[in-house]
């Protein structure tokens, strides 16, 4: 029979709150491991949203805040620490009114635009296409272009793609010359569109099929560079859309993206700060659904596409709360607390587990935009509990995923919804085994006995993040309020490691 990853346990709560003696039991089968989880599943997104480019990523040459080059350096630095390995820019809704154009050549000359689509901003477009891939560079990651199919034209986007990878000797390629690159840059990921059943064009999937297929025709590979060409794909549950996509577009594209948002499912977004158990309870049971959801999409694309050529991009996921009092509505600024950090990484569990199909997902936004790695006031900056998240699980990356089989206590949410209160990530790379283990419970701490059979273990380290309430978080006052900590709650007898989980923590083990 074959292994599930994930086993349902067999206690399941039908209200709350209703709490037992926790014990939770997770077989780890490393003879099975073979899949690799792509780096990619790591990503990150970049949008001409708020402050999100000017004041986080970008405050310019001349600015009294230290910078390198233009970049911040604080956060430049905190995203060097994360090993990005790709960044989606530059929307996002902002790319389908983005002409790249204006964001080249001299910055003095640059016209200004307003930011029509996030709060009427004006932005003076120094941020442009060499700023974006000089920054993926210098972080050392993919750059994944975000193309304008809603207002843009054919012409326009394939000299995008000709400015940014030729080596000819063509005005495209010679006017980035003039610009200050000599050499063009190594751009992978090109989305062709951006949530074009919305924002990006309010079409039908059938009229987009058409254009993807047009658009795509002239998007050209030049002096060895090797575009991966995304659709767009669906919004969470629009099952027609992936089918008709897969249906009249095909192999044409190589990529399709999917959007998912956890989301309040009462009267409003809810509070980032100001929220019950049932509200938190509530957004870990949406959470988890973004597993049917990719398990739905998946399926129809296997009808078209067995040999699983064609990867499902989830290139924007993350919670979406009301914004902080007093901020601009436009501007989606809200604060990252422990729940955010659980719902990071019981998403990043199930995305591991689905990698024969999931090739990239990126966590909206990077910095000062709803679920973000980093926070930013002035010459201030902050990293959210999502960031040590992200800290903590980039030891997966690229390592060999091992299947794992949890059993453990269950909760219902206020829609039925079955949680598991205790979620695993289990990697390998380079003779060293990760274990990352998250337990959602509120109250009760969880002990989790890992058997691990035909493993040697010598030694094991860990890190811990957790607080004492669940709505807490990182201020510009109180910087480390939550942080990681050095985690030492386990014995190691035989096979079986026994770890004692505190209530709302993540843990990551290193075993050699």
């Amino acid at each position: 029979m074959k292994i599930k990853d994930i086993v349902c346990g067999i206690l399941l709560v039908s209200s709350l709150p209703v709490f037992a003696q926790k014990n939770a039991t997770i077989e780890v089968y490393a003879d099975q491991a073979s899949q690799i989880i792509p780096k990619e599943i790591y990503g990150q997104f970049a949008e001409h949203l708020g402050s999100c480019i000017y004041g986080g990523l970008w405050v310019g040459e001349d600015s009294d805040i230290p910078n390198i080059k233009g970049y911040r350096k604080d956060v430049f630095e905190a995203l060097k620490e994360l090993s990005v390995p790709v960044m989606r820019w530059p929307g996002g809704c902002f790319a389908v009114k983005y002409r790249w154009g204006g964001g080249v050549g001299p910055k003095a000359q640059r016209p200004k635009l307003t930011n029509i689509t996030w709060g009427g901003t004006i932005e003076d477009n120094s941020f442009g296409t060499n700023e974006f891939l000089n920054l993926c560079e210098m972080l050392g990651c993919e750059p994944y272009i975000s193309g304008n199919v809603g207002s843009g034209t054919v012409e326009e986007l394939a000299a995008w793609v000709e400015y940014m990878t030729s080596d000819d000797d063509t005005p495209m390629a010679n006017l980035r010359r003039k610009n200050g690159r000599e050499k063009p840059w190594k751009v992978k990921y090109l989305g062709i569109g951006n949530e074009s059943w919305g924002c990006g064009g309010n079409m039908e999937p059938e009229y987009y099929s058409s254009l993807y297929r047009r658009y795509q025709t002239y998007c050209c590979n030049f002096s060895g560079n090797k575009l991966y060409k995304i659709a767009s794909g669906a919004s969470d549950y629009n099952y027609d859309w992936t089918k008709v996509l897969m249906k009249n577009v095909g192999d044409k594209m190589q990529g399709l993206s999917l959007h998912y948002y956890t989301v309040g499912e009462w009267n409003h977004k809810g509070s980032a700060l100001d929220f019950n158990n049932d509200e938190y309870y509530a957004t870990i049971g949406k959470c988890l659904e973004v597993e049917s959801v990719i398990e739905k999409h998946s399926a129809i694309m296997d009808k078209y596409d067995k040999d699983k050529k064609i990867g499902l991009i989830l290139d924007e996921w993350g919670t979406w709360w009301d914004v902080e009092p007093g901020t601009d509505p436009g501007h989606l600024f809200q604060q990252n607390t422990m729940r955010d950090a659980l719902v990071a990484s019981l998403s990043l569990d199930v995305f591991n587990r689905h990698t024969d199909r999931l090739k990239m997902t990126n966590i909206a936004q990077v910095v000062n935009v709803l679920q973000s790695m980093i926070l930013t006031k002035g010459d201030k900056m902050l990293l959210t509990p999502t960031y040590y998240i992200f800290k903590m699980y980039k030891v997966h990356q690229d390592a060999i995923y091992v299947p794992a089989e949890v059993k453990c206590d269950h909760i219902k949410d206020f829609k039925d919804r079955d949680i598991s209160l205790v979620s695993t990530t289990v990697s390998k790379k380079d003779g060293v085994m990760h274990i990352s283990l998250s337990n959602a419970d509120l109250k009760d701490s969880e002990k989790i006995s890992i058997n691990i059979p035909g493993v040697e273990i010598n030694s094991i380290k860990g890190e811990i993040l957790t607080s004492k309430n669940i709505a807490d978080h990182n201020t510009f006052e109180v910087s480390d309020k939550i942080q990681l900590e050095k985690f030492e709650e386990y014995k190691l007898k035989n096979d079986v490691l026994v770890v004692k989980l505190p209530a709302k923590s993540i843990v990551t083990l290193e075993l050699k």
